[in-house]
């Protein structure tokens, strides 16, 4: 009797285990990896066109070091739009089709956590052109006003 798909990708997995090639916890990710792959292959395989079955619920696809793809079933560290190209989508329309809020990243939790720290300590807001004008003028506004108080005590 033939071996189902997912018993399939449960040995292949257990396999990687056993070797030291993958560590426990990266399990689950790399069951779900192998799964699609394998489910890709017999669609070809087949001619048929099937989905595999991944979580309809997109909060269940954003985990801390992964986000899954709902459209293909792929984990990334960030959903690229290089890699919604190949399902003919862009952040925005991928988005609406799963009902996913503007504001929430297409990324990793801890992605998306390294990078606002790094953003924090950086700061490239101030190095725009706008933000020194703005920071220029303001401390000529200061200056002004520091030699009208300095005169007025004087007089």
């Amino acid at each position: 009797m033939p071996q189902s798909i997912l018993e399939m990708a449960k040995d292949l997995v257990q396999a990687q285990v056993q070797a030291g090639q993958l560590s426990p916890e990266a399990m689950q990710e790399a069951l779900q990896k192998t799964y699609a792959s394998l489910m890709t292959l017999q669609a070809k395989e087949t001619g048929t066109v099937e989905t595999p079955s991944m979580p309809t619920d997109w909060r269940k696809s954003i985990t801390r070091h992964a986000i899954t793809c709902l459209e293909c079933g792929q984990s990334f560290k960030q959903l690229s739009l290089r890699h919604l190209r190949h399902h003919d989508l862009d952040g925005r329309l991928y988005r609406q089709k799963y009902g996913i809020p503007r504001t929430q990243p297409l990324a990793a939790r801890a992605t998306t956590a390294k990078r606002k720290t790094i953003a924090q300590t950086v700061r490239p807001w101030e190095k725009t052109p706008t933000y020194v004008k703005a920071q220029e003028a303001k401390a000529q506004v200061a200056k002004k006003v520091g030699r009208k108080k300095t005169a007025r005590a004087k007089g």
